[in-house]
Parts: C-alpha cells; sequence; structure tokens
C-alpha cells in the first residue's frame, strides 16, 4: 500500500464490562469484559462459534447485548445505532457493491456523514493513495482481483474516518499468499493511522503476526487475554495451548518439578510450584525438541546439549514431511498417541529417514504444566 501522509482520526479505546449476548436459549457471549487502548490492534482469535464476531458486531451496533456496558471512547454506547457509533466495518464477504465502481463504493458511507461535492472527492482519493488503488476509481467490481476487491472495502470503511476500525475475517477469502501479503499491508495502515483496531480471526499465525494483543474465545467465553508472546509461550489454560499452536500434549504424573510419562519418560517443567504433585497434563511444542539419531549401543549421534535424563524421550520415527525450510516428523515414543518435533531442513536432524530411532530432548522452560482435570478440549 501506499504512503501517504497519517490520517487525521482520533484513536478512540473500546471498553467492554460483563457483555453477555444471548439468542433465546443459547448463550453466545458470556461475562466479556475487555479494555482496548486508543490505537491498538486487538485480535479476538478462537475456532468457529466460539462468540467472536457475534461481539463485534455487538461493539459495531448490529447485535444489542443481552447484559453489560460497551463504552467508546469513554462513552457509553448501549443505545445508539451502528451508523451513529463512529466505527468503520469490514466484512468477511467483502459486502462490495457491484453495481458502483470502485470511487462510488469507497464514497458510500460519506453523504451520511455530511461529506459531499469537493471535499468528498478529496477524502476518497486520500483513502485509495492509502490503500494503493490510485488510478482504479472508474473499475467495477467485477474487473477486480479478490486482493483488489478487499482494499476497496477496507477503503470504504476507512474513508468515514472512525475512532474504531471493525474487522470480521477480512482475509479469509484470499489465497494464501496474497493474504500474508495483504495482512502485512494492513498491519503497516493500521499503525500509519493509529486507528483502534478490533479484528476477528480464527487463523492463529494471522492473530499472532498482526496483534498488539489477542483474546483468545471459546465457547462464548473469553480465556486469556495477553502478547501474541503470552499467550503462545505461556497459557493459562490447556484449550488456550491447544488452539493457539500446535502442541503435544500428554498426561502424566508431577512430583517435585519432574513429570513421569506412561512409558516411563521423566520430563522437568518449568512450573514455580515444584512442591505441587498429582495428575497433570504437559504440553511442548514441535519446534521446541531437540531431535538426533540413535546409534545401536543407545548413543545419539549427536550430543543432546546438557539435559539431563529427565528431559529425554526415545521413539521412532513414523512419518516425515518436507516443509522447505523445515522437516517434520512423526514419532512413535510408546504413548497414547505419536509426538510431532519440526527442525531446520539443513541439519543433521533435518535428514531422519522413516523408521529410525531417535532421542527427543526438551529443555524444562519449553515444557508447560496444566491441570491434570482439565477436559476442556478432546486432544
Amino acid at each position: 500500500m501506499a504512503s501517504v501522509a497519517t490520517a487525521s482520526t482520533t484513536a478512540a479505546g473500546v471498553e467492554l464490562v460483563g457483555v453477555g449476548i444471548r439468542f433465546d436459549d443459547v448463550v453466545a457471549v458470556r461475562n466479556a469484559t475487555l479494555d482496548i487502548a486508543g490505537g491498538e490492534f486487538f485480535t479476538l482469535l478462537g475456532p468457529s462459534g466460539c462468540g467472536k464476531t457475534t461481539l463485534l458486531r455487538a461493539i459495531a451496533g448490529f447485535n444489542r447485548q443481552t447484559e453489560g456496558t460497551i463504552r467508546i471512547g469513554g462513552s457509553v454506547v448501549d443505545d445508539i445505532p451502528a451508523w451513529q457509533r463512529d466505527t468503520g466495518m469490514v466484512f468477511q464477504n467483502y459486502a462490495i457493491f457491484p453495481h458502483l465502481d470502485v470511487w462510488h463504493n469507497v464514497a458510500y458511507g460519506l453523504a451520511n456523514r455530511r461529506v459531499t461535492g469537493a471535499a468528498a472527492a478529496q477524502r476518497v482519493a486520500e483513502t485509495l493513495a492509502m490503500v494503493d488503488l490510485t488510478g482504479l476509481e472508474k473499475r467495477m467490481p467485477k474487473q477486480l482481483s479478490g486482493g483488489q476487491q478487499q482494499r476497496v472495502v477496507i477503503a470504504r470503511a476507512l474513508a468515514v474516518r472512525p475512532r474504531v476500525l471493525l474487522m470480521d475475517e477480512p482475509l479469509a477469502n484470499l489465497d494464501a499468499k496474497l493474504r500474508v501479503r495483504l495482512r502485512n499491508d494492513l498491519r503497516r495502515l493500521q499503525r500509519r493511522l493509529g486507528i483502534t483496531t478490533v479484528y476477528v480471526t480464527h487463523d492463529q499465525e494471522e492473530a499472532l503476526s498482526l496483534s498488539d494483543r489477542i483474546a483468545v474465545m471459546s465457547g462464548g467465553a473469553i480465556l486469556q487475554v495477553g502478547t501474541p508472546e503470552a499467550v503462545y509461550t505461556q497459557p493459562s489454560a490447556l484449550r488456550v495451548a491447544e488452539f493457539i499452536g500446535e502442541g503435544n500434549f500428554l498426561r502424566g504424573r508431577l512430583a517435585d518439578g519432574v513429570v513421569t510419562l506412561a512409558n516411563g519418560a521423566r520430563l522437568a517443567t518449568r512450573t514455580p510450584g515444584a512442591a505441587a504433585s498429582g495428575e497433570v497434563w504437559i504440553g511442548f511444542r514441535p519446534q521446541d525438541v531437540e531431535l538426533a539419531a540413535v546409534h545401536a549401543n543407545g548413543n545419539t549421534a549427536t550430543a543432546a546439549s546438557s539435559a539431563d535424563s529427565r528431559g529425554v524421550l526415545i521413539g521412532v520415527v513414523r512419518g516425515r514431511t518436507y516443509l522447505g525450510s523445515q522437516v517434520r516428523y512423526e514419532i512413535d515414543c510408546g504413548l497414547d498417541r505419536t509426538l510431532a518435533a519440526q527442525v531446520a531442513a539443513t541439519g543433521a536432524a533435518g535428514r531422519l529417514p522413516e523408521g529410525i530411532d531417535v532421542q527427543l530432548t526438551v529443555a524444562p522452560d519449553e515444557v508447560m504444566l496444566f491441570p491434570g482435570d482439565d477436559t476442556s478440549v478432546e486432544l
């Protein structure tokens, strides 16, 4: 997207206090409390049906909450209609007007805000420049690519100079390469404008790469709010860890900071409560596994760092997938599920064949610990 002067947008914070949304007997959102700072890129992340779009539409004014309060810029907007909330909405299905050219699509919302004539023309020109669509003003939607159509929709939302930009999975209908390019463009544009953005997605990579903070949702509830790094490396619950990134999740018994697994392997954990004991879940990411071949005499082909035996699993490679710069392995360690390991393709660990015996080393700081009675996710 082209570099243009920063738009005169006054960023507004968004505050939700105890917001609940019910449709007849169905509870879509329960007790949602958030404090989104002005100028923040904030993402609602979760699986389909978790309530994230319903909550976004409540902020926009399209849904009315059953309980709780919503404030925009410090003012309660519960009784204010959508068109008066000073928000811009970008929908997943584009909602572009097929009978209007690019210029008139972008200008559509200006008349309601009493921006007409030369002022409207200038506003449209400035906004089209922001999203790199200058020169396409007279094209009809059917003459545009998917990426260009989505830029038109973003431009239409920005043209009214909203204090809050709301986006409901705006990149979901694009191919993978275009999605990555547009999300990078979108993040740069948002930073330049400094506009408060509330973004909905089920794509964890999208959420991690775009957001200042993320709210992970499931079953209508907010499970955790934090920076991308915090929710990825320090998930507050098993369900968060399972959704925000791939992991190996295993049951075991904790004693003195060490978890014993069903196959007898022992893994030290990063838990501060080393005195705790009992049944637990542990998890570790595939990319946090150090992998090495095991010789016939039981020694590894390469030193497995300085980890002690409590952080070691022995298994057999059952599957190998080449991913370009990475190689992913499925490894049978005699547990109730295979484990995943993902390593750089260039080293010795990236050239291991199927059927070979391997050693997996997991550092204590990489082992996540969760209560053993957590049954919130099917693993």
